[in-house]
Parts: C-alpha cells; sequence; structure tokens
C-alpha cells in the first residue's frame, strides 16, 4: 500500500476527485469536491491537502486535510475529512494507516493540532483524539468535534 499526496502526483487528480465525490458528495456537492481538489494541487497555501490510499492502481481509501469540515468552528483548523476506506479493505488497519498520515502532516506543516467532526465514539480515541465539544453543519445537523494535540 502507499499513500499518494495529490499535489505531488496530479497524474491522479481525476481518479481523486471522482473517488471522494463516490464516497461522500451529494448531486448537488459534487461540485465542491471537484473545485476544491482540482485548485488544491497549485495552491501556494498548505492546505487543503488530500490522500489516496492505493494498492497498485487501485484507489482503496482516502483522506484529505482541510481549513474547514462544513462545521460551524471556523475558529478552528485543520481538520481531517473523508476518511474513507472500501469494505474489502476493512479490518486491516488501514484506517489507522491514513490517520497517523495525516497526523504526521499536520505536525509537519507547522499545526499543533487536527481536528475532526465526527458522531463514531469509540474509533478515533484510538488515534488519540478527544472529545472537546459539538459542531453545527449548515444543513442543520450537529456532529462532537474531536482534537488531536501533535507533541
Amino acid at each position: 500500500m502507499d499513500i499518494i499526496d495529490l499535489r505531488e502526483h496530479p497524474r491522479w487528480l481525476e481518479q481523486g476527485i471522482r473517488y471522494f465525490q463516490d464516497r461522500w458528495a451529494s448531486e448537488t456537492s459534487r461540485p465542491v469536491y471537484d473545485d476544491c481538489i482540482r485548485h488544491s494541487i497549485n495552491s501556494p497555501s498548505t492546505l487543503p491537502q488530500w490522500f489516496l490510499l492505493v494498492e497498485g492502481d487501485k484507489i482503496v481509501g482516502g483522506a484529505g486535510l482541510i481549513t474547514n469540515d462544513f462545521i460551524s468552528r471556523m475558529d478552528l483548523w485543520p481538520w481531517l475529512c473523508a476518511l474513507y476506506v472500501e469494505p474489502d479493505y476493512r479490518g486491516q488497519d488501514l484506517g489507522r494507516i491514513l490517520v497517523e498520515y495525516c497526523q504526521r502532516k499536520t505536525k509537519d506543516l507547522g499545526f499543533g493540532a487536527l481536528y475532526l467532526a465526527s458522531d463514531h465514539i469509540g474509533y478515533y480515541e484510538r488515534f488519540g483524539f478527544k472529545v472537546i465539544g459539538n459542531g453545527h453543519h449548515p444543513w442543520g445537523e450537529t456532529s462532537m468535534i474531536f482534537k488531536w494535540e501533535a507533541n
């Protein structure tokens, strides 16, 4: 397995966009993923960044680091987003590989913390995340906010 940073491997751009759209986007939000990922490739800003977990030429997972995950806490960043591992590849600790890669990247970029929005109790705590509160999404739902502190 390899982690592909789309900034470093732009030949994966179109596949990467489709991958994240197919796992996370609604019909109306597909352009959001396309625009965000496409413009992240040559951005002078450190964020957003998108990563694919691949086995050969097959994408088996992915995740991103972004400035905000459609949540009210815009004072916090970066956010781990769009973590996904294909069902046939689950149970092999591949989520851990992606999360820990994003944690290292967060630290390398000079950020002291990494946040995520989720309702999955018990999963992210295994990687050092702690619940710090709740946030509100534009569509009216709330999610717990988790924080990981870089040491």
